[in-house]
């Protein structure tokens, strides 16, 4: 990413407003999602916006990062809270592609008629 983030939302929020304008229906589908999963709940907005960061990271969406990033400002999130968050998206990223490094082996195995013995 080479774009600094504001100008990225900036450009962004451009481009779904002709989004919104040519799609309308799935839009406004897609904005009532997020208004009902970012509703306060056991989890406060906050969580959720950090949550929504840790999968932008784990996702790889430079614009998800920078909007979710200024939700989690704007929800009152600290950079040791996102650090935090950062962490465990770093982590996960490792774990599930050794877990699915594993489920990609089990299934050449279980679906190749000549694979060698399951040792």
């Amino acid at each position: 990413m080479s774009q600094p983030y504001p100008d990225l939302i900036d450009d962004l929020n451009a481009a779904i407003v002709r989004l919104r304008s040519g799609a309308a229906e799935p839009m406004r589908a897609f904005s009532a999602l997020a208004r009902e999963a970012l509703r306060p709940g056991a989890l406060d907005v906050k969580a959720k916006e950090l949550i929504a960061m840790g999968i932008a990271v784990a996702v790889r969406c430079d614009g998800c990062i920078g909007f979710h990033a200024k939700a989690a400002i704007r929800a009152g999130a600290s950079r040791e809270e996102l650090l935090e968050t950062l962490a465990m998206a770093i982590y996960m990223g490792a774990g599930p592609a050794m877990i699915y490094a594993a489920e990609a082996l089990r299934a050449y195995d279980e679906l190749a008629p000549t694979a060698p013995a399951a040792a």
